[in-house]
């Protein structure tokens, strides 16, 4: 597997908790032995493409977290086109962005990173079907919206509340989502243990 990141993704970009100091740090110290590839912004053709030019234009007004916004949008392309190569990668962007919606944004997102590499792998005939699997514990209604009237793109967000019940569900979900000709997983960790969701544990998400 190969991990998908960019240095300036430490950017302290607004004071919310997902751009707070120290979280990538942390997570790149258990990564040693996986190879980093940098990636490259996403250009605005490529936001457009889920999302409106008003709502670019709001996000640009934000000054530094346009740029990050579109440089974690071109992480996630990156890593979709990694796993389209058949190498399976984990983007390591930040911000998040499951709860943007093609005119507006919520809780510390700006872009829909995982939307706008799915439509971005389909825009050029490279796919046509895609599954979104969704393991935040918050429901992704950005990525729902977005695709919403696209019958080629499967948004799944597994909520059984036991840990049994959860990975039973998730495994249900996948075998009965066809052969989409990708995966694409938007990897929120909230569910774990040890934070909010209380219900999985570390070897769960491998």
């Amino acid at each position: 597997m190969k991990v998908v990141y960019h240095d300036d993704y430490r950017t302290v970009y607004a004071s919310d908790p997902a751009a707070a100091p120290g979280r990538m740090e942390s997570i790149l110290s258990e990564l040693s032995g996986y190879e980093l590839i940098e990636p490259e912004p996403a250009v605005e053709d490529d936001v457009l493409l889920v999302h409106s030019r008003s709502h670019l234009e709001y996000v640009k007004s934000l000054g530094v977290v346009y740029r990050i916004a579109l440089l974690a949008a071109g992480g996630a392309i990156k890593a979709a086109e990694l796993a389209l190569e058949g190498e399976p990668a984990f983007a390591l962007i930040r911000p998040p962005g499951h709860h943007a919606s093609r005119d507006s944004s919520w809780g510390f997102c700006y872009f829909n990173n995982i939307a706008i590499a799915v439509e971005k792998l389909r825009a050029g005939g490279r796919i046509k079907t895609a599954v979104i699997l969704d393991i935040d514990l918050h429901y992704g209604d950005g990525t729902a919206s977005i695709f919403s009237a696209t019958p080629d793109v499967t948004y799944l967000h597994p909520d059984s509340r036991s840990r049994e019940e959860y990975l039973r569900e998730v495994e249900e979900l996948l075998s009965s989502a066809g052969e989409a000709d990708i995966v694409a997983v938007s990897a929120g960790f909230d569910r774990h243990i040890e934070d909010w969701g209380h219900q999985l544990h570390t070897e769960d998400y491998r």
